[in-house]
């Protein structure tokens, strides 16, 4: 990682025409190469994550990680924007991407499909934010990594979706230390399951 890179990471990315965010019971919007729903019949859990080297980035995908490991029914996805190369090397610097699909995103055309754009000085830099940045380091040692690539202003977000291609959880993530709540997004799921069988 060169300062080159680190600095470049705090300049504002082109601006992009977004799609309105889902809601929840709205069809997953359609974007290239993410189909939903799943041929394989799954219900999927996606994220979309914030540079690779956010501590709060890898936080969320440790969380997916494990709840994929524990619950192999549901597909599992985490939607990267930094450069094939930078998500590789953060991968590997984190144990790998385990049982979690990973697309790189780079151009960000899946995160303007599902209307994530980039967010303003609130959202990365608010003071409990940066409190935040120094709590999970302290009690959980993950700080922040080299920013290769990849923008500090791209926002986040996390949704669950049936095996019909129906939203049934997510948001888009209020401020940059937010961190899902996967097992939430499965209830939801479970839930959606269970009336749509009539029980």
């Amino acid at each position: 990682m060169t300062l080159r890179q680190e600095l470049s990471s705090w300049l504002s990315p082109s601006s992009l025409l977004l799609s309105p965010t889902p809601s929840i019971g709205s069809k997953a919007p359609p974007a290239p190469k993410l189909q939903l729903p799943d041929t394989n019949g799954k219900p999927t859990i996606l994220t979309f994550l914030r540079h690779c080297g956010c501590p709060f980035a890898e936080k969320t995908f440790l969380s997916l990680r494990a709840i994929a490991s524990a619950h192999p029914s549901i597909n599992y996805i985490a939607i990267s924007h930094s450069s094939h190369a930078s998500t590789k090397k953060w991968l590997e610097a984190i144990g790998g991407p385990g049982s979690v699909e990973v697309i790189v995103d780079e151009e960000r055309i899946i995160f303007a499909h599902w209307g994530l754009g980039t967010s303003g000085w609130g959202h990365v830099l608010s003071p409990g934010g940066l409190w935040s940045v120094y709590k999970l380091g302290k009690e959980e040692g993950i700080w922040n990594r080299p920013t290769e690539s990849g923008s500090r202003w791209q926002t986040a977000g996390s949704w669950a979706v049936d095996e019909r291609g129906v939203v049934r959880w997510g948001a888009v993530a209020g401020r940059a230390d937010e961190i899902p709540d996967f097992a939430e997004g499965m209830r939801a799921l479970e839930e959606a399951e269970w009336n749509s069988e009539g029980r």
